[in-house]
């Protein structure tokens, strides 16, 4: 089901005029596609596009642009500012629903595994996998029960059970998931050593940052 969403035509291109739209509290992007004749230059509502950005990310939305009308889309590009992420540009793809498109899922682990009761530590691989289906068809989630594994054990691509019509587009071999052993407990000695080493990272990590900040 496509997600509702309002967008506003835009003029300004210059980065004074777009930094105004977004003191506005609003996201300046492009909509590209085979049915447009010239990629529409839009604005979406800052907080909308951040909600959804949240809750589902690789929806199919359904974008009114007063001078184009209605059509299908889906978020092929986000821009974010490298120190607070805020969104700086977001760029949409226009989709035909009966045709098959490639999106990210979620990858959801559930259940308590053995390995982990036992002590072992789970260890996530991929995050997301990339798939291939209709619009309509794409998942919110794919989840793996990992009840059953023990220490040692792994999950791969092709062990994931999708829903009827999507396909994978990921290695089928590549690890999902995996139960690492127990790491073995820490002497005191070498806590305090560990613990010297990563206050002198983070002391070394904050002169660099300081230093970056004097050089701009």
């Amino acid at each position: 089901m496509a997600i509702a969403m309002n967008a506003d035509q835009r003029t300004g291109t210059t980065k004074g005029e777009l930094r105004q739209l977004r003191l506005q509290g609003k996201v300046p992007g492009v909509i590209y596609g085979k049915q447009l004749s010239n990629a529409a230059q839009v604005t979406v509502d800052s907080k909308e596009l951040q909600s959804l950005l949240r809750s589902h990310p690789n929806a199919v939305l359904e974008i009114n642009v007063p001078s184009h009308g209605k059509t299908s889309v889906m978020i092929s590009e986000i821009q974010r500012d490298s120190l607070n992420r805020q969104v700086l540009h977001v760029d949409f793809h226009q989709i035909n629903m009966n045709e098959n498109v490639k999106a990210n899922v979620r990858i959801q682990a559930e259940g308590d595994s053995q390995g982990v009761r036992e002590g072992g530590v789970l260890q996530v691989v991929m995050h997301e996998l990339e798939v291939q289906c209709l619009p309509n068809n794409i998942p919110d989630a794919v989840t793996v029960d990992i009840s059953s594994l023990a220490v040692g054990e792994s999950v791969l691509v092709s062990d994931l059970k999708l829903p009827k019509g999507v396909e994978l587009s990921a290695d089928p071999e590549q690890v999902v998931l995996t139960i690492l052993a127990p790491q073995k407990e820490l002497t005191e000695e070498e806590a305090e050593d560990a613990a010297v080493e990563l206050a002198e990272a983070e002391s070394r990590s904050k002169e660099e940052q300081l230093e970056g900040v004097k050089s701009l």
